[in-house]
This record gives structure tokens, C-alpha cells and sequence, in this order.
């Protein structure tokens, strides 16, 4: 297994050079200039040559790019454009905050839509499946923003259950969570369900779950100790993958609830060309998947012992 991570890390360095390669050239070369963001149009030629040679724009390219190499290695993506930060201290605060946000939903929402998909297929074709199906498919035809108004027009503006919008730190937040936690979970219902639910659906159809009825095993145990027990690899690709966009926050959720996250940052970066923050968030990005994408084999072997590392 050592062997194996070791290799398929070394694999992964050609695929975040090139992820860096792509994210330097689509910001510094087809992005809008930065200076003349920061500027405005009617700057003196001095003060955007100035400005250039404080931000180290007047480089070449290639000095430029071995910089940004130098940042992705060290972890130090230096100090953002417009607030003059230290981006570490903002990345990490950042993160902890979209975690806040995203994380809690998602452990919840992940085991709540297993448990009902499980349900749902072991009385497939019945009417609580059906009406699952029909309400399922209709709550992913309306879009997130459409929940988004909603529920804060009903549950905050008019019943006053939540605040609109805010965060505060510490325990004080909970309240400002508490509808963002809701959406979260009721928007990644329909999509997991239906996912889960066939996955279920297709281990259920199985020889060996025929064999095991065959045996004379209760049905809790066919659906608890086979199916279910069968489909963790699946559902372990479409969770572990899904866990770097925690970290990088819900863009939606941050925006309309005015929370400091991630996902607020990097809209903020991209209105005012803040390119030392867009290209830190896309490779932290990268590198998280690179690394969840490989712990989803490793929990793979050891969930199913069928499958070698090699």
C-alpha cells in the first residue's frame, strides 16, 4: 500500500503542473488586467507602471510561473492584490468558516439520504417509492436559488425562525446556520437519493442476494449485511469526491447569507481581479481532489477486500 500511494502521488505531479500551467496563463494571460482593475482606467502610465513593479507584473513570464511554482510548493501564495493580506491566514479562516457551513449538512445529509434510499428501494415499485420518485425528480427540476428565496423569504423574513443573512464566530453562529445547514440538505436530497436508490436497486438484482434468500436470510439481513454492505464503493466515490468542495465552500449559500467563507472570497476576488486569490483557491482546489480521489481507493481496499492496490 505504501508502494501504492507513493506512486500514485508521483503521478499526481504532472497533473497539478499542469493545473497550475493552465491557471497561470488563463489569469495573468486571458484574465482581465489586475492593475488596471485596481487603477481604473484613467491611471497615470507611472502609477500603473509603479503598481505593476510592486505586484512583480513587470517580470517575464516564465519568471512569473517559476514564482507560482515556488507559492504551490512552499504553501505561501503570498499576499492578496487588493487587501494587501496574508493569504494563508485568509485561505484558513476562509476554509474554516465554508467548513461550518458545509460540513455538518453534508455528514448529516449524506447518512439521511442513504437511510431513505435504502427504505425506498426495499419497497420499490410500491407507493411510498413511487411518490419518492415523482416528489424527488420534481424537487431537482427547481433550481437551488429558487429554494434559497423562499425559504428565506418564509422562514426568515416572515416567521423570523432565522436571520437573512450574517455570521458571527463561535457558538453565536448557529443561529446564522441553521437555514443554510436546511438548504444544503434539502437541495442534495433529489440528486443522492436518486443516485443511492439505484445503486441499491442494482446490487438488489444480484446473484448473490438471490443465494442469500435462497439460504433462508431475513430480509434485514439481506438488505443490511448484502446490499447495503455491497454498495459502499460506490458510495464512497460519490461522497470522498464530494468532500474539496466542502473545504472551498457553497458559493450560493456564502453570497446570499453574507458568510465570510471560501466561497465569498473567491467571488469577491474574481470582482475586483485579485488573481493571487483565484490562483491559490483553483490549486488548492486541485490538490484536494488529487488527494480525496486517492483516498477513495484506499477505502475501497478496505471495504472490499477484492480489490489490490497495485
Amino acid at each position: 500500500m505504501l508502494f501504492y500511494v507513493v506512486r500514485r502521488l508521483l503521478l499526481a505531479v504532472p497533473t497539478v503542473f499542469g493545473v497550475a500551467l493552465l491557471t497561470f496563463l488563463l489569469f495573468n494571460e486571458f484574465g482581465p488586467d489586475p492593475v488596471r482593475t485596481a487603477l481604473g482606467q484613467h491611471a497615470s502610465p507611472a502609477a500603473i507602471a509603479n503598481l505593476r513593479h510592486q505586484w512583480g507584473l513587470d517580470e517575464s513570464l516564465l519568471e512569473q510561473f517559476g514564482g507560482f511554482l515556488r507559492q504551490i510548493t512552499s504553501f505561501d501564495y503570498g499576499r492578496s492584490f487588493v487587501t494587501g493580506e496574508d493569504l494563508g491566514t485568509q485561505l484558513r479562516s476562509g476554509a474554516l468558516v465554508s467548513l461550518s457551513v458545509t460540513a455538518p449538512p453534508f455528514i448529516v445529509g449524506t447518512a439521511l439520504n442513504i437511510a431513505i434510499a435504502l427504505f425506498i428501494t426495499r419497497h420499490r415499485d410500491g407507493v411510498v417509492d413511487r411518490a419518492a420518485r415523482v416528489l424527488f425528480v420534481a424537487g431537482m427540476s427547481v433550481s437551488a436559488l429558487v429554494y434559497v428565496l423562499i425559504l428565506q423569504y418564509g422562514l426568515a423574513y416572515k416567521l423570523g425562525w432565522f436571520p437573512i443573512s450574517g455570521y458571527a464566530s463561535g457558538l453565536s453562529a448557529l443561529p446564522y446556520l441553521g437555514l443554510p445547514w436546511l438548504l444544503l440538505v434539502l437541495i442534495a436530497m433529489g440528486p443522492d437519493i436518486r443516485l443511492y436508490r439505484t445503486i441499491f436497486l442494482d446490487e438488489a438484482q444480484a446473484d448473490y442476494v438471490r443465494t442469500a434468500r435462497s439460504k433462508g436470510a431475513t430480509e434485514s439481513a439481506v438488505w443490511g449485511r448484502h446490499v447495503l454492505a455491497n454498495a459502499w464503493m460506490p458510495i464512497i466515490t460519490n461522497t470522498v469526491t464530494n468532500i474539496p468542495f466542502l473545504i472551498l465552500g457553497s458559493f450560493l449559500m456564502e453570497r446570499f447569507f453574507s458568510i465570510p467563507g471560501i466561497g465569498s472570497l473567491t467571488i469577491d476576488a474574481l470582482g475586483r481581479g485579485d488573481l493571487p486569490v483565484l490562483k491559490a483557491v483553483t490549486i488548492l482546489g486541485a490538490l484536494a481532489l488529487v488527494l480525496f480521489n486517492l483516498l477513495s481507493d484506499l477505502l475501497y481496499a478496505s471495504v472490499d477486500p477484492r480489490v489490490q492496490l497495485r
